[in-house]
């Protein structure tokens, strides 16, 4: 069962937990921090499930879930910190699929996922093309943990996979070297904030046709890195 899943936390380090355990299930994902993002997420992605946060900052889950529940019926998991009973109520009434309080087990939320895509439908067995994501002529599967640019293949050190994997999947998104750092928490824990700078130089050593002028790794100055979507 793969599925496409759009995780709207404002939380960065449990955003990245859910998306690496969504990963580890052979899913993809896309993380939004606010509920503006979620909805235009997912108007333009239109993903399998929606993992949503009730507390999120410019629009809260709420918000989102009734917008959602207007124009479309993709599933929604909510996520709260909150336990009143009131709380939980509304978010089903507004039509969440179902709900998990904080906190919580990676394994008990995906296997919440699993029930929610299995009732709606929308997940497809092994459906592996889903799983690969593509910004600028560089596409990264997560399942085969494979890169690939302009088609030819990419040797890519576990760190550099992961960031190269995080960008893809929102191209045109700035990160910072903190977020970027947090990406590689699971491969290469001794990293700092300057040694992304270090995996940065040696993905455009692999990606670029000159590193030196990089079209589709770009650095935005005073704030991080981005993947152009139109790059290449």
């Amino acid at each position: 069962m793969c599925a496409h899943v759009l995780v709207a936390e404002d939380d960065e380090m449990q955003a990245e937990l859910i998306r690496r355990s969504l990963l580890a299930e052979g899913h993809t994902a896309t993380v939004v921090h606010d509920g503006r993002a979620a909805l235009d997420a997912a108007h333009r992605l239109r993903p399998d499930l929606v993992v949503l946060d009730l507390m999120l900052p410019v629009i809260d889950g709420f918000g989102v879930c009734r917008v959602l529940r207007r124009d479309d019926d993709i599933p929604v998991l909510m996520l709260t910190a909150r336990t009143a009973e009131d709380d939980v109520l509304l978010g089903l009434e507004l039509g969440a699929d179902d709900y998990m309080t904080k906190p919580y087990s990676p394994r008990e939320l995906m296997a919440r996922i699993r029930t929610v895509l299995r009732r709606s439908g929308r997940a497809v067995a092994d459906r592996r093309d889903d799983a690969v994501v593509r910004a600028g002529g560089v596409t990264v599967d997560p399942v085969r943990h494979e890169v690939r640019c302009d088609s030819e293949p990419v040797e890519c050190t576990p760190a550099e996979f992961e960031i190269l994997l995080a960008m893809a999947a929102e191209p045109e998104r700035v990160f910072s070297r903190r977020q970027l750092l947090e990406v590689t928490r699971g491969t290469d824990r001794a990293s700092t904030e300057r040694a992304v700078d270090v995996h940065v130089m040696n993905l455009r050593r692999k990606i670029e046709a000159d590193p030196r002028r990089p079209a589709r790794l770009l650095t935005v100055f005073g704030v991080g890195y981005k993947l152009s979507g139109a790059g290449g």
